[in-house]
């Protein structure tokens, strides 16, 4: 188990960190309290997949915006992802009111099985730790970022810029 902080104080992740180079493991979220995808469901896809705590706080609604913005430039050939566990009417509710049309977000409320695979489980609060991946058509990872700090920004930059070497 990895350690992360919060305002400065340890938070225990659950799960393995993966690396690039990795194959993506497979993960089961909901679209809506009903409908799960998994990995295979953007298959042939770049994946950039933005992971958050939750939506409705400041540097989780500046990440999601974000990667909004930059969905647009990069293409068909790539879907990004925000995944949280918030619970899907929350998230379809905060893109509503937010105009986020761009990004697809995915809710592991109800089986954690992304912050387990990804190592990005906190124990402590049962949120997802801020990180950043970027997933080849291949299902290869191609870009990590496991945030220290709970409440700090990722690097934009070097994540849209993986994507942009694999288009």
């Amino acid at each position: 188990m990895a350690q992360a902080t919060f305002k400065g104080n340890p938070l225990t992740l659950a799960g393995n960190h993966v690396k690039v180079g990795d194959k993506a493991p497979d993960f089961t979220l909901n679209k809506d309290l009903v409908t799960e995808v998994s990995l295979k469901d953007y298959a042939g896809k770049i994946k950039l997949i933005s992971v958050v705590p939750s939506l409705d706080t400041g540097v989780c609604d500046a990440q999601t915006r974000r990667f909004n913005e930059e969905a647009v430039k990069l293409g068909d050939q790539v879907v990004v992802l925000t995944v949280s566990v918030d619970l899907p009417f929350a998230q379809a509710r905060w893109c509503g009111a937010a105009g986020i049309e761009n990004v697809v977000t995915l809710s592991d409320y109800k089986h954690l099985s992304f912050g387990k695979s990804y190592g990005v489980l906190i124990e402590e609060f049962h949120l997802l730790m801020r990180s950043i991946f970027v997933i080849d058509a291949n299902d290869t990872v191609q870009y990590v970022e496991y945030l220290g700090e709970m409440t700090n920004h990722p690097n934009y930059e070097a994540a849209v810029e993986a994507v942009r070497k694999l288009i």
